[in-house]
């Protein structure tokens, strides 16, 4: 008998502990039916349990953790070794791919936010790999090796996650900012050029994620790309130009007063998450000013 269900298991131990005994018979061991929680690993019900239970959030990281311990390297990312074995890739973003929506929909708010990072940036190798080396056109604005060079890359290209074909954009601009509205995910998202937060070394997971993001934000600020201070100027990346308005409610009443409400909140981030020189610059209220934003591709090699 194959047992399907939850219920067909309980029901075929309960008839066990139910039949008549025959005389003279020995007394009947009554078996207590197992708990789902209580399933040994290596059993057949163990594996029952398995079918029964949805997948946890972090059930991708094994795979994702073996994929960036390859592929990062400092503040770039070796996408040659990627591309000569892509085995890994292809079996995280599969993992990615065959998450039930009713699964992540019933996690946590860290656990979903993680796991939607990690497809951003997942997904982002795998638009570098398939089109690797980048060879774009000498008349782009942009470097000739930019993930800007791949048509469509956050608008168009459709990526298949937790139930839903998503473009990049639709990941950040209708996932990540609107339903979890912290900030920080700026510092955690990458987009696979030299200005942009480097590729993490790890996954982002529910349980680490403040520490995590902390982290992000404090080692992109402490960069070049992140901030400096020259002439008594606050020098800022780009991204806060781009999104000032999503550190507002978090960080603008860290500096009341005049000005506009987003310099008093990338003040207030570059007081909390920067390193000494651009937090003391940003607490005497400096001027800020962005800097350029390099697009070129963030290749180790």
């Amino acid at each position: 008998m194959i047992l399907t269900t939850r219920a067909a298991a309980t029901g075929v131990v309960a008839m066990l502990l139910f039949l008549p005994r025959p005389p003279g018979a020995a007394p009947t061991v009554r078996l207590r039916a197992l708990r789902p929680s209580e399933a040994r690993p290596g059993t057949a019900y163990a594996g029952f349990r398995h079918a029964l239970s949805p997948a946890p959030a972090d059930f991708h990281l094994a795979a994702y953790r073996e994929l960036l311990a390859r592929a990062v390297r400092g503040d770039s990312v070796d996408y040659r070794t990627v591309v000569r074995d892509r085995r890994t890739l292809d079996r995280v973003v599969e993992q990615v791919a065959e998450v039930p929506r009713a699964n992540e929909q019933g996690w946590n708010r860290r656990d979903r936010m993680a796991f939607w990072i990690n497809a951003y940036n997942l997904f982002t190798i795998r638009a570098i790999v398939d089109h690797y080396p980048i060879h774009g056109s000498r008349f782009s604005l942009s470097p000739q090796n930019s993930i800007k060079q791949i048509d469509g890359v956050w608008t168009t290209l459709k990526w298949r996650a937790a139930g839903r074909d998503v473009t990049l954009d639709q990941i950040e601009h209708g996932i990540l900012r609107p339903e979890f509205g912290d900030a920080r995910v700026h510092m955690a998202v990458n987009c696979a050029s030299r200005s942009c937060p480097p590729l993490a070394a790890e996954p982002y997971a529910g349980a680490d994620l403040d520490r995590q993001l902390d982290e992000a934000a404090r080692r992109y600020l402490a960069s070049p790309a992140g901030t400096r201070v020259t002439d008594g100027r606050l020098l800022v990346s780009r991204i806060f130009e781009w999104y000032g308005d999503d550190f507002v409610k978090p960080y603008a009443a860290m500096h009341p007063g005049p000005g506009r409400a987003s310099d008093r909140a990338i003040r207030g981030f570059v007081e909390r998450y920067g390193p000494p020189e651009a937090a003391a610059a940003a607490k005497a209220g400096s001027a800020i000013q962005f800097l350029d934003y390099d697009w070129s591709l963030n290749d180790a090699t």
